[in-house]
């Protein structure tokens, strides 16, 4: 008890605050060990995850369909409309087995070819969410930056804004529920010059912080005590943003106590393939991340001279693998199975890069992108999971047969290896079905 408070109470107050102490203390103290070592403590605060050690998978959350309840209630992502042959911006068909019926719908295709209905699913129902988060935990996969696209947030109040609110929300409880980290990326896509800067500022401090209050979860990634926030897009050619424009960006981010990953050009050092210029802006960034999606070959050397350059420079390297790509129905003309997944090898080889490199840290791309064929999330293994009537990738399509959920499982082996918790092994160390 605060003594200037005992001194302030009158005598008797007093006597009588006594014995009851008194009385408390007895009970206690005859009360068996047990039951005295349960009394409720004070519980400690959960410490935040951070991003140096820990692989993060990108989280799109992008599809949707008419009767999912969601703001957009349209085919997104599948198709502009019911997706059907020849009317399909997808590439790799997703195993829908594990979602309940009320978070499918009804294509246009015929059945697949093991007699089941052709079906795709909403990311808008929390059961979707909550599944996805649920394979992140038991396949040991760190964690996902939730996607925030340019083109979602640009006009606020929008059935698009409204839905990757939900989404992300539902990320966030899904995280927390089952111990994994999580931050903002933030994909410039879909912004310009003139609204780069203010459309960003703008969301992370009245919807991300201020209405969500995403950065005060205890599943929200911190780095030395400061929330995460990723900024992909800065010096990639076709996106917004000047050299100033970007830096001013990211410094603002900095000066509000956050700290930066940029999601930069594959040849970042070098401006190959990337805005001129941009030097500074990589200079000024906390953490780097090279954008290594769409290279055919796995350059291990890349790998090492970006930790040389960020290690030299004080800064935190995180490396980009991906398990392969393809978008020949969303992109006609393109080959299909452009970068062949090889049953694992393609992916496995840039997992032991990076680890060689010496970073532990790492970016899976991505967890449920099914439109490039990048998702590690489950796919049809072969031609009995997916309609008889249209081309889709299949994951035997290198001549090798592997479970749906190989690719968690890959990661799961990855991200051991990459953060140190198991040796450099150079062959795919998982069985593939």
């Amino acid at each position: 008890m605060n003594l200037p408070i005992v001194r302030s109470l009158r005598p008797r107050v007093v006597l009588a605050l006594c014995v009851a102490a008194a009385l408390i203390w007895a009970a206690v103290g005859n009360l068996p060990r047990a039951a005295a070592g349960s009394l409720p403590r004070p519980a400690a605060a959960a410490a935040q995850p951070g991003v140096k050690g820990k692989v993060y998978a990108g989280y799109q959350g992008w599809f949707a369909a008419p009767g999912d309840g969601s703001p957009v209630n349209n085919w997104t992502h599948w198709a502009g409309s019911k997706p059907s042959p020849g009317n399909q911006t997808f590439e790799l068909y997703p195993d829908v087995s594990a979602y309940p019926a009320s978070a499918k719908f009804q294509t246009g295709y015929a059945n697949l070819g093991n007699g089941q209905p052709a079906q795709l699913f909403s990311s808008y129902p929390t059961a979707v969410v909550d599944q996805h988060f649920k394979w992140m935990q038991q396949y040991g996969i760190d964690g996902a930056a939730l996607q925030r696209f340019g083109s979602d947030i640009a006009t606020v109040g929008s059935a698009r804004y409204k839905q990757r609110n939900d989404i992300t929300l539902k990320a966030r409880d899904a995280a927390q529920k089952y111990g994994r980290g999580f931050y903002v990326e933030y994909d410039i896509s879909g912004l310009t010059d003139a609204n780069l800067q203010q459309t960003i500022q703008a969301d992370w401090t009245d919807t991300v912080t201020n209405s969500m209050h995403l950065t005060d979860s205890s599943a929200y990634a911190h780095e030395g005590g400061k929330p995460v926030v990723e900024l992909w897009g800065l010096g990639v050619s076709n996106r917004a943003g000047t050299a100033q424009q970007s830096v001013d960006l990211v410094n603002w981010f900095k000066s509000k106590g956050v700290y930066v990953i940029g999601g930069v050009p594959r040849g970042w050092r070098t401006d190959s393939n990337a805005k001129p210029g941009f030097a500074p802006v990589y200079r000024a960034l906390n953490m780097v991340s090279p954008w290594n999606t769409g290279s055919a070959s796995v350059d291990n050397a890349l790998f090492a001279a970006d930790q040389a350059q960020l290690k030299a420079n004080g800064q935190d390297y995180q490396p980009v693998v991906f398990p392969g790509f393809a978008w020949s129905n969303w992109k006609p003309g393109n080959p299909r199975n452009q970068i062949p997944r090889k049953a694992g090898d393609f992916m496995w080889q840039q997992a032991v890069g990076v680890t060689r490199s010496g970073t532990t840290s790492a970016f899976i791309a991505m967890f449920d992108e099914y439109d490039e064929a990048t998702a590690i999330a489950p796919a049809a293994e072969d031609a009995s999971m997916i309609p008889t009537n249209q081309y889709f990738l299949t994951l035997d399509a290198d001549g090798k047969h592997v479970s749906s959920d190989f690719y968690l499982r890959l990661a799961g082996a990855a991200t051991k290896m990459i953060t140190g918790q198991t040796p450099i092994s150079e062959t795919v160390p998982i069985p593939l079905t």
